[in-house]
């Protein structure tokens, strides 16, 4: 190559490799200092993308998961106020009893009356004071249109004190028929495709097969693929020798909610399958228990009350083995959220994740050549001075 002054080819050749050098010293500090091999999306674009969703299906399980435990927390501080009430119920029932027996002056069944109300207050409180984040969790009501004129003989001066429905579906027009057979003493509910039945106890019948006392008759679906039950509070006006045919006449509907649903995001979809477990809370109060309007004040209503509050506790119990279920299924999803946290986030790490140990050993090879190379730059910037010597 000829010696020239206006062109100094070595020393372009040296920048030029002291540029790439510095750049990829650069690139490999610049992974290093932030832990992941991908930068920009110069580094890996395909792995970026991935990555990052990846990334936003972490996050989002994460906070399914938070989702998941509150719900825990919830149901427990629903089950919590279901325990306390059991208590109370418990405590009612013994004072039914007590009231039952013949022992006692009128004075004295007053007197066991007066906790008995008090009591009974308290399970109204609970289930209205007991809410997650404002929102009221046992305190559903389920009511009919027992007192209207569409109710036929089930009415309250027929005997009927009130009508209970748990779980049973709701709408405008009437969409139940309730009918009573003498023979059998039994009530049957039906919507046309679903039947409840129940029967009056034999023991509150008198031989004739009149109501001897108040009684409270449970109906229950005769069919797996129904839910809910109903409660029917009779007293001794009833009367249980006449058999009622179901009729248009005699027609029911209920409104309101007998229990409060919850749905939670357990997922990063919107599929109701996959990513929402929904939870039903059934309603714990007194009206919603059939417990409203009773009192122990004689034998006959000691008696009534006290098949009720048999009845109340069976709903209680029921309610409470249906939220330790949904605590159960909802600990598990838990528990699933993090198995997938785990391996997704794996995943991710081998995608973008930076090899310490491999980059640190570029980035020192990266800082041999930028020195290498500021060397051979001066030593090229150097050869057109030997030009000089041949003017000298």
């Amino acid at each position: 190559m000829a010696l020239n002054a206006i062109s100094n080819y070595a020393a372009n050749v040296a920048h030029r490799n002291l540029q790439a050098s510095d750049m990829a010293a650069t690139s490999s500090l610049a992974k290093l200092s932030s832990g992941t091999r991908v930068v920009s999306a110069k580094d890996d674009a395909a792995s970026m993308a991935i990555g990052s969703r990846l990334n936003a299906q972490v996050q989002g399980m994460r906070q399914a998961s938070v989702n998941a435990g509150q719900g825990v927390s919830m149901l427990q501080i629903a089950d919590g106020a279901m325990s306390n009430i059991n208590d109370v119920l418990v405590r009612m029932k013994t004072l039914a009893v007590q009231a039952g027996s013949g022992q006692l002056s009128g004075t004295e069944r007053g007197m066991l009356n007066t906790e008995y109300q008090l009591l009974l207050n308290e399970v109204n409180r609970i289930s209205a004071a007991t809410e997650f984040n404002g929102n009221q969790l046992v305190n559903g009501s389920l009511t009919t249109n027992l007192n209207a004129s569409t109710a036929g003989v089930f009415h309250v001066a027929d005997g009927v004190s009130a009508i209970i429905g748990h779980g049973l579906t709701t709408a405008a027009a009437d969409n139940y028929t309730l009918s009573y057979a003498s023979g059998a003493a039994t009530f049957t509910l039906t919507d046309g495709t679903a039947n409840y039945t129940g029967a009056i106890n034999p023991s509150a019948l008198s031989a004739n097969g009149a109501m001897a006392t108040g009684a409270a008759v449970k109906l229950v679906s005769t069919s797996t693929a129904a839910t809910g039950d109903l409660v029917i509070s009779l007293n001794t006006a009833f009367d249980a020798t006449t058999t009622v045919a179901a009729s248009t006449n005699n027609g029911l509907y209920f409104t309101g909610a007998s229990m409060a649903s919850f749905s939670f995001k357990v997922g990063t979809g919107t599929d109701v399958t996959k990513d929402i477990i929904t939870v039903a809370i059934d309603g714990i109060s007194g009206a919603n228990m059939g417990l409203n309007g009773t009192d122990i004040t004689t034998t006959t209503t000691a008696d009534q009350a006290s098949d009720l509050l048999g009845n109340a506790i069976d709903i209680l119990n029921n309610s409470r083995a249906s939220i330790g279920a949904y605590m159960n299924r909802l600990q598990f999803a838990q528990s699933n959220i993090a198995a997938t946290v785990e391996n997704t986030e794996a995943a991710r790490s081998n995608l973008l994740d930076l090899d310490i140990a491999q980059e640190m050993t570029t980035f020192t090879s990266k800082q041999i050549l930028v020195k290498a190379g500021i060397a051979m730059l001066a030593q090229a910037n150097q050869m057109p001075q030997d030009l000089l010597k041949l003017f000298q």
